[in-house]
């Protein structure tokens, strides 16, 4: 095929700005669904995707348009799958930027059009949603002229909804996008830039070819891996997958080569041919870092192994989160598991129950922190338990990261009340328009990962958006919260605080258990402690059986004595008496929502 006749994009935006909706009247105009097969976020398959309304996983599709191949990438918006979006960039060499008339630049907006500039890639802005009343395009044309640079005469106006104004984008699609530049001649060298596991067939991955031509049949040697395969089918998605006899360079499309070791195919992952192949292999990515750790445990220990093999598919399809295994004490064994947030962290549990069919616990999220023992060692830990004895640590240091709030002005004051209780540090308030600013607050990890993005939601009533980015490490005043039963501590109860919410925290979980803990036959005390100096206390009372029901009148001392022989059995009975915590306890007390 012509490289001047090709055109590679990938639509980026903040949540909701309507990408998928845009990639519906996209699909629509050039006739690649058939008006009765047609339905809303068409390219949204996962179920989870339809449910929660949001965009998982980056899909790509082929459409035709004046003579023009389109091959289109529609991404996710929110921050946690940002990793998806910096994997599509690779395989285009443009960007439709889309922004709400109503809303105008988010947080996300800024992040994913500076991925977009750091990439080299053309950008199309466009203001979505100018059907709705609230719509002010003019307002946000030049908001986006004053923040990002792009000319307002440039933007174009449309609405993915009605379909107003999506042909005339299709056409600057391909008068502004440059065409991809490639050598069909050359060696081949072609891009892995995702992969998902099908049963049947092996690992499915989605290529980008850079150089040269991938043929149906050829002998392949993938150059990370270092493995040797044949080209089983290649093709390309109309959205349905349709096989081709062979992908030149500046194409996009998938291969699949019966790959039954996940390993071997993953994102970054450079394909040659197995004769005459390229030397050098292609950059690849960058591993993303983990920010949020949590333990994954079966409530079923025997299927310990399926969560294993569950872990290294979706891992294939989601190479963001990392695991590696871990036994506790309460929970048995499981796996330690590190995501880029807590949404990642709550849609890879989901998606291992939903599409393996488990049944899991997940730890409180915890972060990772640096410790300096006495000794001058330093360690990383990511799991509460394994911090060391009191008198074996010098200091410890927490992850800080750099937040941009964008938010309207009404709601500044709100807004930096919450940041300040978080332990936040202020390093850059900026008006971008008269009614809206930025602030860029320096927090601790620890105090974002739980709760914070729920409450800047509901102190600026929905309209504060956030990004961030890592930012070292910084000394705190850190202790170990241990929570015991029966004496005994809990390791999943575990929970690294700073000093001054310790006492709190203690309360809060103990108040909780005592709640959640059946009462046994014997008092269990709920105990948090630091360093063993106990900072809150709960009960479980025991059951009191009536052993004076026989006793017809007589005199007292028959009772009593009866009440003390039960005293004393119920007094050995807890010096050898194990605490029973249901699985329905742990799931409670560590649910996130809570």
């Amino acid at each position: 095929m012509d490289l001047n006749n090709i055109r590679n994009i990938a639509i980026i935006a903040h949540i909701d700005h309507g990408k998928s909706t845009l990639a519906d009247r996209l699909l629509e105009l050039c006739g690649a669904v058939d008006p009765r097969d047609m339905r809303e976020q068409y390219l949204d398959s996962m179920e989870l995707e339809r449910e929660r309304g949001i965009t998982i996983k980056l899909q790509s599709v082929r459409l035709e348009h004046k003579g023009c191949v389109i091959n289109l990438i529609d991404t996710p918006g929110h921050v946690d799958f940002g990793y998806e979006v910096s994997r599509s960039l690779a395989a285009c060499e443009g960007v439709i930027l889309v922004v709400d008339a109503a809303q105008g630049i988010e947080a996300q907006t800024l992040a994913n059009c500076y991925l977009a500039l750091e990439s080299d890639l053309e950008i199309v802005a466009v203001l979505n949603k100018i059907d709705l009343p609230a719509a002010e395009p003019e307002l946000y044309a030049e908001e986006i002229e004053q923040v990002l640079g792009i000319a307002a005469e440039d933007i174009l106006l449309i609405s993915a909804k009605t379909g107003e104004g999506v042909p005339a984008l299709l056409d600057a699609i391909v008068e502004r996008i440059p065409a991809p530049v490639g050598e069909v001649d050359a060696p081949l060298q072609a891009l892995i830039f995702d992969s998902h596991y099908d049963q049947y067939r092996g690992v499915v991955s989605s290529i980008r070819v850079m150089e040269g031509v991938l043929e149906s049949g050829a002998k392949m040697r993938f150059m990370q891996a270092n493995s040797t395969h044949e080209a089983e089918e290649v093709g390309v998605r109309l959205p349905e997958p349709t096989a081709i006899k062979s992908l030149g360079a500046g194409e996009v499309g998938y291969l699949i080569a019966g790959i039954k070791d996940v390993g071997e195919a993953r994102s970054g992952e450079t394909v040659t041919t197995f004769s005459h192949g390229a030397d050098v292999a292609l950059d690849g990515y960058r591993e993303p870092k983990p920010m949020v750790f949590s333990g994954l445990y079966p409530i079923d220990g025997d299927e310990f192994s399926s969560l294993r093999d569950a872990l290294e598919k979706l891992r294939l399809n989601d190479s963001s989160f990392s695991y590696e295994p871990e036994t506790s004490g309460a929970l048995g064994f499981g796996f330690r598991c590190g995501f880029l947030g807590l949404l990642h962290m709550e849609i890879v549990r989901e998606r291992l129950e939903r599409e393996f069919g488990l049944s899991l616990i997940a730890t409180a999220p915890s972060v990772a922190y640096r410790i300096t023992r006495t000794d001058g060692e330093v360690v990383t830990i990511d799991n509460p338990s394994e911090v060391p004895a009191p008198t074996e640590v010098d200091f410890i240091e927490e992850p800080y990261l750099t937040a941009s709030i964008l938010t309207p002005s009404d709601y500044t004051g709100t807004i930096m009340d919450l940041c300040q209780t978080k332990r936040g540090e202020l390093s850059k308030m900026e008006y971008i328009s008269p009614e809206r600013l930025e602030l860029v607050y320096r927090l601790p990890l620890a105090e974002v990962v739980m709760d914070f993005f729920d409450q800047l939601k509901s102190r600026s009533q929905g309209y504060a958006s956030m990004d961030y980015d890592s930012d070292g490490y910084s000394r705190a005043d850190l202790v170990k919260v241990d929570i015991l039963l029966h004496g005994e501590p809990v390791d999943a109860f575990s929970s690294i605080v700073h000093r001054d919410f310790a006492v709190d925290y203690g309360r809060k979980m103990s108040t909780k258990l005592r709640e959640l803990i059946p009462r046994q036959q014997f008092d269990v005390p709920i105990q948090a402690a630091i360093s063993g100096r106990i900072i809150a206390r709960e009960t479980v009372k025991a059951y009191r059986k009536d052993v004076t029901a026989k006793l017809y009148g007589g005199d007292v001392t028959r009772k009593n004595k009866l009440l003390k022989k039960q005293k004393e059995g119920k007094k050995r009975m807890k010096s050898i008496g194990r605490v029973d915590v249901p699985q329905e306890a742990f799931i409670s007390a560590l649910r996130l929502e809570d």
